[in-house]
């Protein structure tokens, strides 16, 4: 017997992966928050706007009502933005049975919070719902994954068999799905690079290179393991693929909302102006906000997010941020590898 799987959300990522599974002959039941939306997907077996070219399985059904689509379903995939997740949690907890399975497909942070978003379900629906949920991460643009791209994500669980469970769901001959008890490296790497894409796509909007762009990963990395490591997870993590492989791809794709949405700052636009030509959420605002009030709160040193924060919400120009970056004081690189060793061994 397939499986009946219900997704709350519509979007590009939620449809790629409707799309995934129908493929492998689960019944999927999709949730739109638009009721012009479910009808265009139900009718064209397109979704236009968010995933454009890739044809819709006949065995995904598209509604509004979030009852209809839990209805019976063993599993569910959480494809909303961050920022309302904990909500749509909060309303489709009593659809959920004990065992349902929960996956969330969203990468951020609860900006009023800080919870991370494992955090902000755990309030919601119980720390025993904890066992069932599971995050699916890494560097996976939607676009690929809907034309069947060879893509490789992990699936991270504090209960083992969860996350092999989601694993095995998933897997197929282009998508290829690991495992990480990591929930903290896991949620904060594909949370904080989208800090670093806005960055260095700020970077190529004033015309730099890719020396600069190289420079802004790979310290961006230092120091999104940097407060990894402060929050309690392991920095190595942060080496597979929900650190660097989700940073290479979101630093370097034209699929990218948040390099997109830099590239448009560093050519001058304001906020609001960048996140109308991208026309889709860029989680990487509000995640900056979030990350810069983190780093205080654990006395970390972040400085390329620090000075992409003042360029946002600040009026910081761009070229500013990068001559402080640069004018920075001296240091060792070694030094700090050294130090996060150390404190990995113990552990």
């Amino acid at each position: 017997m397939s499986k009946l799987i219900g997704i709350i959300g519509a979007g590009s990522w939620a449809t790629a992966l409707a799309v995934l599974l129908a493929k492998k002959s689960c019944q999927v039941k999709m949730w739109a928050r638009r009721l012009e939306l479910a009808e265009e997907i139900n009718k064209t077996r397109e979704n236009s706007h968010y995933l454009p070219g890739v044809t819709v399985p006949p065995n995904i059904e598209v509604t509004v009502d979030l009852e209809q689509a839990l209805w019976k379903v063993e599993t569910v995939i959480y494809g909303v933005p961050s920022h309302a997740f904990r909500e749509i949690v909060r309303k489709t907890l009593p659809f959920l049975g004990h065992s349902t399975v929960c996956i969330n497909i969203a990468k951020g942070i609860e900006e009023t919070s800080l919870c991370r978003l494992s955090e902000a379900f755990a309030e919601e629906a119980g720390q025993e719902m904890l066992e069932q949920y599971v995050i699916l991460s890494g560097p996976s643009h939607a676009e690929e994954v809907g034309r069947e791209l060879p893509t490789a994500v992990v699936a991270a669980s504090y209960r083992m068999e969860s996350a092999e469970y989601v694993q095995n769901l998933f897997m197929s001959e282009t998508f290829r799905v690991y495992t990480n008890p990591d929930m903290v490296g896991v949620e904060l790497g594909g949370a904080l690079k989208n800090i670093i894409a806005l960055g260095t796509g700020i970077a190529e909007g004033l015309g730099f290179g890719d020396n600069t762009k190289a420079a802004l990963m790979t310290r961006g990395m230092a120091e999104i393991t940097r407060l990894g490591v402060a929050m309690g997870a392991s920095p190595l993590t942060f080496a597979g693929l929900a650190g660097v492989g989700d940073m290479i791809v979101t630093c370097t794709s034209i699929h990218s909302r948040n390099r997109r949405a830099g590239i448009a700052i560093g050519k001058g636009c304001s906020v609001e102006e960048a996140l109308e030509q991208v026309k889709m959420v860029v989680e990487g605002i509000r995640t900056t906000r979030a990350a810069h009030q983190l780093s205080t709160r654990h006395a970390v040193e972040m400085p390329i997010t620090n000075q992409i924060y003042k360029v946002l919400f600040e009026g910081l120009p761009p070229k500013a941020a990068v001559n402080n970056l640069m004018s920075r004081g001296r240091t060792r690189e070694m030094e700090e590898v050294a130090r996060i060793t150390v404190k990995l061994f113990n552990k």
